[in-house]
């Protein structure tokens, strides 16, 4: 749905469901999350209807999504980094405190 406007510069790989991605060092994940062919970042709790990321500042809570083994990141307030390692969020999950 949605591509890069220029060329990528200095990649990062960046693993979305074990899925090696490529992305430009510091945009957020988010925006690496709305460029993969499968658009959505978690399920819901209630109806499992997948949900994407959308005000893309933090305040809608939709792009949340599990970042190296933690639980209910919103992806659109996080850089990226190399290896960094993403999974769709299915359900509901503990928050960390």
């Amino acid at each position: 749905m949605f591509r890069k406007l220029h060329p990528i510069e200095a990649p990062v790989i960046v693993f979305i469901d074990s899925v090696a991605c490529q992305a430009e060092a510091h945009e957020t994940l988010a925006a690496v999350l709305c460029r993969q062919s499968a658009l959505w970042s978690r399920k819901t709790a209630v109806s499992g209807a997948k949900r994407a990321p959308f005000c893309m500042m933090g305040t809608c809570f939709e792009c949340l999504a599990t970042v190296d083994g933690v639980p209910s990141v919103q992806t659109c307030l996080v850089p990226v980094k190399d290896g960094m390692c993403v999974e769709r969020q299915i359900g509901a999950t503990e928050v960390p405190s």
